[in-house]
């Protein structure tokens, strides 16, 4: 969020606490870095330089004419001069425009460029990122690297950058100008220059510090608005009936944003009194010096014109040097920007491509997991010695209570995740040795939370197979028990299925799932309860499809429930990172171990909550 009247990260001219804590360690690894973003574009910088340079001088121009005007025309009484010279000062200050639209122009075309460069770069290395990066990363992070900070770099180059070199430029070019007309009056100008600066700074810095104070009282309501007013907020106030309670909350907090806005108000009229008179006092100056020097005659030299030149001149030069007292802040949060984008480019990947990629044959072959051993982070291990084998072509459940590792199990297969010990495999290669889209795309997952992007039902089907035709997208959609739905919509294949298919039921989307996986028709199957979504009427459609797909396939399902489980061929029980039993279902029962218990405790359950419904 933007900083109270200032940047992305804080004001103008000040740093906050946090950017103290935080400052970028400088080096010339950093700046060679940041430079090498910039070095395709060179020829078009030089052309910013030279255009800010010729600005500058042409920049002179007016106030040098001025006073001219005021000596030769004005008090030589030359109308035609003065016509002249004013025409000039016209084409000048015309001059001086046109050259400022061609420098922000080819600033604005370099900084998008870069800004493109630096997007493709950054979604490329996020795309080759693992699974875990995304479980762990805040996307709203994510999507500030993207956006905000990639986009700030746009503020880095046509604004921080080029105005430090036109400010520079601006100062040493308007100083030449000032000792080159009285050295004297040059002199008085800069003395003056504290005198306007510092109190600017100190009424500045309390006005940034109301502001600040405001910034964080409107983002403390906007919170309280977010909270209540949304869908499940608004309905959580009225289930505890907390209207009053809500109201009264609101209004201290309005009350507060309000007093600080008019205090804000107040000190920022103020500001401007302040600056207005130190910004006199200056000019003031310079007349009081220049005048003792005409009528001391001191300096016979001096007139009236070059008084008012330097005036000119000395206003010319306030600005840019406020801006260069301010270079560090500037200076330190462009590292700062570009240190937190550097950050995840500096994330290697934790899931790579093999030096020497294979692409062997995976139908018909086992799977084999071979004493596997992961966990998320070294101090808690999840899986040890997970060790079993699934004969091609054979369906087998995982089942297990909560937490117990199914999903990661499964998720090791496609190196979602890449074990810490022991091997994967499929046939006798080892998934690690892998080509990653070959490995990825023989395998086809269908999850509890089915994902649909916002686009329509054919390009969501799309995205498994691109040059699918018209017959084949209907042929999956027809073993997906989806073709009655896709008669009944206005717009067929083209409807929009909505963010994350909100448009679509719950059975909808995970139907649609399993066409887009029909689609794509994978030697092996991960189903993680895959008809967990679906109504009985729809499951009982959709059990058959699941099973002409599974044919011939070698798969593994992750099961919650009984009907799926009694169809495996052999089921495997996870609990506390191991496979505890594994076996047939009469088997297991027998046993009166972990799958006993999960049968009394859950299957069982379905079983009579699915009698009762037939009952009824």
């Amino acid at each position: 969020m933007p900083g109270p009247m200032g940047g992305p990260m804080g004001p103008r001219g000040f740093l906050t606490d946090e950017e103290k804590q935080n400052v970028p360690k400088v080096s010339w690894k950093l700046i060679r870095r940041i430079l090498s973003y910039l070095k395709p574009y060179w020829l078009q910088f030089l052309l910013v330089f030279l255009t800010i340079l010729v600005s500058a001088g042409v920049g002179l121009l007016p106030s040098i004419i001025t006073g001219r005007i005021v000596n030769e025309a004005l008090v030589g009484k030359n109308m035609k001069l003065l016509i002249q010279l004013l025409i000039a000062a016209f084409i000048t200050l015309t001059a001086s425009q046109v050259i400022g639209v061609l420098e922000s122009y080819i600033n604005a075309w370099i900084s998008n460029k870069i800004i493109y460069d630096m997007k493709n770069q950054m979604y490329g290395h996020l795309l080759s990122m693992p699974h875990a990066f995304f479980t762990t990363e805040k996307q709203g992070d994510i999507i500030t690297r993207m956006n905000s900070d990639i986009g700030g770099v746009s503020s880095v180059i046509s604004g921080t950058l080029t105005n430090i070199v036109r400010n520079i430029v601006v100062v040493v070019t308007t100083l030449v100008a000032l000792f080159t007309m009285s050295w004297q009056l040059a002199l008085v100008g800069i003395v003056v220059i504290p005198l306007l600066i510092l109190p600017t700074r100190s009424a500045g810095k309390t006005r940034w510090k109301l502001a600040s104070e405001s910034q964080a009282k409107h983002d403390e309501m906007n919170q309280l608005v977010n909270e209540t007013l949304s869908v499940s907020g608004s309905l959580l106030v009225k289930l505890f009936a907390r209207e009053k309670r809500e109201q009264a909350r609101f209004e201290a907090v309005n009350d507060e944003v309000t007093k600080l806005s008019m205090k804000e108000q107040r000190s920022g009229k103020w500001f401007m009194v302040l600056m207005g008179m130190f910004t006199e006092i200056g000019p003031l100056l310079i007349y009081f010096a220049g005048g003792w020097f005409i009528i001391q005659k001191t300096d016979p030299t001096l007139n009236v014109g070059i008084i008012t030149s330097t005036v000119m001149l000395i206003n010319r030069l306030y600005r840019p040097v406020q801006s260069l007292l301010n270079i560090h802040v500037d200076f330190t949060r462009s590292l700062a920007l570009f240190t937190r984008i550097f950050d995840y480019f500096d994330m290697v990947p934790a899931i790579r491509e093999p030096k020497h990629p294979r692409r062997p044959n995976v139908g018909g072959e086992d799977i084999r997991y071979q004493h596997v051993a992961f966990s998320y982070s070294a101090d808690k291990p999840l899986l040890s010695d997970i060790d079993f084998t699934v004969p091609a072509g054979k369906m087998y459940a995982i089942v297990g209570p909560s937490g117990s590792g199914k999903s990661t199990i499964v998720n090791l297969l496609p190196r979602l995740y890449d074990v810490n010990r022991g091997a994967v495999l499929i046939g006798r290669n080892d998934v690690r040795s892998f080509d990653l889209a070959y490995l990825r795309g023989s395998i086809g997952v269908v999850t509890q939370d089915s994902y649909l992007f916002n686009g329509t039902i054919r390009e969501n089907l799309l995205y498994a197979k691109e040059d699918a035709t018209e017959a084949e997208l209907m042929a999956a959609l027809e073993t997906a028990s989806l073709t009655e739905f896709i008669k009944n919509q206005p717009d067929g294949l083209d409807t929009v299925v909505g963010n994350r298919g909100l448009k679509l039921s719950g059975g909808e989307k995970q139907r649609l799932s399993i066409a887009r996986i029909i689609l794509k028709d994978p030697a092996i199957l991960i189903l993680d309860e895959a008809t967990s979504a679906l109504d009985s009427i729809s499951e009982n459609a959709i059990q058959d499809a699941l099973e002409t797909l599974m044919r011939g396939r070698t798969s593994i399902v992750i099961a919650h429930r009984l009907s799926t489980i009694l169809k495996a061929d052999r089921i495997l029980v996870v609990a506390n990172g191991t496979i505890t039993e594994q076996g047939t279902h009469d088997e297991l029962l027998k046993r009166n171990g972990v799958y006993r218990e999960l049968y009394e405790t859950q299957f069982r359950r379905v079983i009579e909550m699915e009698a009762e419904k037939a009952g009824a």
